[in-house]
């Protein structure tokens, strides 16, 4: 029985449904969509599978530009199935959810109040990271062979991508990618797409692509490593001076992209 004043609980199966179905949705209406999912898990009742969830809806919010109110809401579902029900650590590593959590907050700008050491331990786990990624340096090989080192980039702006063929959401930023690359490439800009995946496969799948920056393989897998990567696509932008400007922990729109490149002197 319903209780009055509060929406009636939503099946779970619905909600796993809609998880399902969300990448298929129109991109006017996601955002919409993802309010409603938020919505639904609200619904719930407090427990390991509400948090679970919420997670996999933080899973696919971060998917291309759904709006603030979206990312908000998803944040927000979240934040309430961990304070109803929080996750235990196993041994010394944080639970993914506070992850996925502490990531919308530094990284997507959304608000949330969640007092759990967890949560904060996860947030300074992501800025220690990005303090070892900003004084990060490598030298990879391009599909033609042709080295190219991070730290003999100083002068240029820079954006390291990771991506794989594998990938839809990597795939769908990509022309994104090869357009501001040529737009700004005389404004000193430099895209290093980084891939993991055996150069045969990468030039298979570019072949009929004419994607132009330049695509270097981290065979084995060392500065996957050394830039944190546990998930892709993964966009990092280095200054002029070398600094780290501005991080994406998925897939960006060209909108998004220009947002980022804001923190540089580029200009249209």
């Amino acid at each position: 029985m319903a209780v009055p004043g509060l929406p009636a609980q939503v099946k779970e199966a619905k909600i796993i449904d809609q998880l399902k179905n969300l990448r298929n949705v129109a991109t006017d209406k996601k955002g919409a969509a993802i309010t409603k999912i938020a919505a639904d898990i609200n619904t719930q009742p407090a427990g390991i599978d509400k948090v679970k969830l919420a997670d996999n809806l933080v899973h696919l919010v971060t998917e291309g530009d759904p709006g603030k109110d979206a990312l908000q809401a998803a944040a927000d579902s979240l934040s309430k199935s961990l304070a109803e029900s929080p996750v235990p650590p196993k041994k010394d590593e944080v639970p993914m959810p506070y992850s996925d959590l502490a990531r919308l907050v530094r990284y997507e700008h959304v608000t949330i109040r969640l007092d759990d050491p967890l949560f904060a331990k996860a947030g300074q786990k992501l800025a220690d990271d990005e303090a070892e990624i900003g004084k990060a340096d490598f030298t990879l090989k391009d599909l033609h062979g042709k080295k190219y080192s991070l730290s003999e980039l100083r002068g240029k702006i820079v954006m390291v991508n990771f991506w794989a063929t594998w990938c839809g959401p990597c795939r769908l930023e990509m022309s994104d990618l090869d357009f501001l690359y040529r737009y700004f490439q005389t404004q000193g800009l430099v895209v290093l797409s980084i891939t993991d995946e055996p150069g045969f496969k990468v030039n298979q799948y570019l072949a009929p692509a004419n994607y132009q920056p330049p695509v270097l393989l981290d065979n084995d897998g060392k500065v996957h490593k050394e830039f944190h990567i546990d998930g892709i696509p993964h966009t990092f932008l280095f200054g002029r001076d070398g600094k780290l400007l501005a991080v994406a922990i998925d897939q960006r729109t060209r909108r998004q992209f220009l947002e980022m490149l804001q923190a540089t002197d580029l200009h249209p």
